[in-house]
C-alpha cells in the first residue's frame, strides 16, 4: 500500500476528480489503480477566497513496489505503515489477582478494554452511575438545579468527555498508532466512519452515550466486570506495595495491580491518596471564563463566502496570546455550534464547561478563554491548586446569586471594567441560567490584566471576537488536573508499587484521545507486570 499526501482539491469536487489527481501524481492509468482509501482529509482555509481540501490517500496499485522505487525521493509518496494494533501479551492461567481499574472515563475505559482483550478479566469501578442514568441526573441539574454529587458532568460512565464536543484530535506523538486503535474501537461501537480520516474528528454527546454502552458490553463479554456507584474510599498499602482497596460500602477488593484513572475532579480521592502517602505534586492548570459568539460570526470570519458549505461544517478556532505580564491566554475546548454547561460536582459551587452534539447546529460557538497559572501562584501543599479551584468556584456561586446560576458579563463591559446590565445580540446558552454582573472580582488581577490584553489581540485574528455583545460566563477552572501523581517508566507510582496513575486526573493526558491512549499504555504495562514480563 502506498500513502500519497499533499493532494489538493477545491471544496466542490467529485470522487473522480480525486482519482484523477492520484493517477496524475503517480503517473499511472486507471487500469493500474486498484483501490483507494482516505487516510486524512484536512481543510486549508488560510485563503478564504480559495479554500481547498488536503487529502492523504492510501493507494493500492498493480505494482506498488515499482512506484515506491520510482518516487523514492518524493516525501509525498511513501510506504503506508501497518497500523494494526499488536497486543503486547496475553494472560496466562495463573495470573493471580484480577487487575482493578478505578474510573470509567476515556482512560479507564481503554485500560479495561485492552486488559479484557488480553484475557485479564479486569474489575472496573466507577463512583457514578451508568451513562443513561447519569445523563438523566445531569440534565436534571441543568433544568431543576438538583445536583447529585456522585452523578453529574464529572462523575459517571464515560467521564467528563461524555458531556463535551467529543473531540478526538491530539498532538501527542503516536509512533505505535494507538490513536488508530482508539478510533477503530469507536467506529466499531457506532461512531461515524469519518472520524478515521477527518483532520479534526468529533462525536458529540448523544453519540458518545450509545458508544460507551457498546464498549461496556464488549468488556463484559470478554470477562470483565463493571460496577457503578462504587466509590473507592481507601487504598491498602503494605511496605510500598498496593494490596487492595475499600469501597464506600465497606467491601474490600484485593489486588496488587490497580489503575487509578479517576479524572481531574475527584478531589476527595486526591485527598485520600495524599493521606495514604502516595507521591504527588502540584502542577500548572488554567482559569478563566467561557466566551460565546454567534456561530455565524465565527463561520464568516474563518471561511468567508464559503461559510455554510456542508463539507466545512461549523468553524472552530484555536487562539493563543503571550501577554506583557508574562502570562499566556489561550482558547480551550472550543465547541462549535454548542452550549455552555454547568459542570460542578460539588454543592454550592459554579463551574462552566462546553458541549456540542455531532451536528454542531446550535446558535452559538463557545470556548474557554483561560490564563495559565503555576504552582508558584498557589504555594502550599500539593493540593493547594484544589483549594484555589474551590475558592474560585464558591465565589462564582455567590456572584451568580447562590442558586447555581452563573455570573456573566458582556465582553465590551469586561474590557471597560463596568457591570453588565442587559444582554446584546448573543443570547446565553448556559443552564440553569445566568446573572449579569462584573466578573472582575472572580479572578486575580494578573488574570484580568492578561484577558483584557488578549481579547483585542484575538479580535485581530477573528474579526468580531472582542465585540461588545460577546458574552463571558464564569468560571472555568477544570481545564486540567491540578495535581500530577508521579509515576516511573513502568507506569507505576514512584513510591507505591502496583498502583498505576493514569489519564487526565493523574496529570498525563488532556482530552478524550490522549486519555484513551494513556489508558492503552497503562493496560500494557499492567499486563506485562502481571505476566512477569518486561517491555522490549
Amino acid at each position: 500500500m502506498i500513502r500519497v499526501s499533499n493532494l489538493k482539491l477545491p471544496l466542490d469536487h467529485s470522487e473522480q476528480d480525486l482519482a484523477n489527481l492520484i493517477m496524475f501524481t503517480l503517473k499511472i492509468t486507471s487500469e493500474q489503480l486498484v483501490n483507494t482509501t482516505i487516510f486524512r482529509r484536512g481543510i486549508d482555509a488560510r485563503k478564504k477566497r480559495s479554500i481547498v481540501l488536503l487529502y492523504t490517500m492510501d493507494v493500492e496499485t498493480t505494482d506498488d513496489q515499482m512506484l515506491l522505487d520510482k518516487f523514492s525521493d518524493n516525501p509525498s509518496v511513501k510506504q503506508a505503515p501497518d497500523m494494526t494494533y499488536q497486543f503486547v501479551t496475553q494472560a496466562v492461567n495463573d495470573v493471580g489477582d484480577r487487575p482493578v481499574v478505578i474510573g470509567f472515563g476515556p482512560c479507564g475505559i481503554f485500560v479495561g478494554l485492552i486488559l479484557a482483550q488480553m484475557g485479564f478479566r479486569p474489575i472496573i469501578l466507577d463512583r457514578g452511575k451508568e451513562v443513561r442514568e447519569r445523563t438523566k441526573d445531569t440534565f436534571g441539574f441543568w433544568r431543576k438545579k438538583e445536583l447529585n454529587t456522585e452523578s453529574n458532568v464529572q462523575f459517571g460512565e464515560g467521564g467528563a468527555g461524555t458531556f463535551s464536543d467529543g473531540k478526538l484530535s491530539t498532538q501527542i506523538k503516536d509512533r505505535k498508532h494507538y490513536c488508530r486503535k482508539v478510533l477503530n474501537e469507536f467506529v466499531d461501537a457506532g461512531a461515524p466512519e469519518e472520524i478515521l480520516y477527518v483532520s479534526k474528528p468529533h462525536i458529540g454527546t448523544f453519540k458518545l452515550v450509545t458508544m460507551v454502552e457498546k464498549i461496556r458490553a464488549k468488556i463484559i463479554e470478554l470477562g470483565g466486570e463493571i460496577r457503578f456507584s462504587a466509590r473507592v474510599d481507601d487504598l491498602a498499602i503494605e511496605d510500598g506495595q498496593i494490596t487492595g482497596l475499600t469501597l464506600s460500602d465497606g467491601e474490600v477488593i484485593k489486588s496488587k495491580h490497580i489503575a487509578l484513572a479517576i479524572g481531574h475532579s475527584a478531589r476527595d480521592t486526591f485527598q485520600m491518596i495524599s493521606d495514604k502517602g502516595v507521591y504527588l505534586e502540584a502542577k500548572p492548570f488554567s482559569i478563566g471564563f467561557r466566551v460565546e459568539h454567534k456561530q455565524s460570526l465565527i463561520d464568516e470570519a474563518c471561511f468567508g463566502k464559503s461559510a455554510g458549505h456542508p463539507i466545512l461544517g461549523s468553524a472552530d478556532y484555536k487562539l493563543v496570546h503571550h501577554c506583557k505580564n508574562g502570562r499566556s491566554v489561550y482558547s480551550f475546548c472550543m465547541c462549535p455550534g454548542g452550549v455552555v454547561v454547568a459542570a460542578t460536582s460539588e454543592e454550592n459551587r459554579v463551574v462552566t464547561n462546553g458541549m456540542s452534539q455531532y451536528s454542531r447546529n446550535e446558535m452559538n460557538a463557545n470556548s474557554a478563554i483561560v490564563v495559565g497559572i503555576d504552582p508558584s501562584d498557589f504555594p502550599g501543599d500539593p493540593l493547594a491548586g484544589v483549594d484555589l479551584q474551590r475558592q474560585l468556584e464558591s465565589a462564582a456561586f455567590e456572584l451568580g446569586g447562590s442558586n447555581y446560576d452563573a455570573p456573566a458579563q458582556l465582553v465590551g463591559d469586561f474590557l471597560k471594567g463596568r457591570t453588565s446590565e442587559k444582554l446584546g445580540a448573543v443570547q446565553p446558552s448556559f443552564k440553569p441560567g445566568i446573572k449579569l454582573t462584573d466578573l472582575t472580582s472572580l479572578l486575580p488581577d494578573y488574570c484580568n490584566e492578561a484577558l483584557r490584553e488578549a481579547l483585542p489581540a484575538f479580535n485581530r485574528k477573528i474579526h468580531g471576537f472582542s465585540m461588545d455583545d460577546a458574552l463571558l460566563t464564569g468560571i472555568e477552572t477544570r481545564t486540567s488536573s491540578p495535581i500530577c501523581i508521579k509515576r516511573d517508566r513502568d507506569y507505576q507510582s514512584l513510591n507505591t508499587k502496583g498502583l498505576y496513575p493514569a489519564g487526565e486526573g493523574a496529570g498525563y493526558a488532556g482530552g478524550i484521545m490522549s486519555a484513551a491512549i494513556d489508558g492503552i499504555k497503562v493496560a500494557e504495562a499492567m499486563a506485562l507486570s502481571m505476566n512477569g514480563e518486561t517491555r522490549d
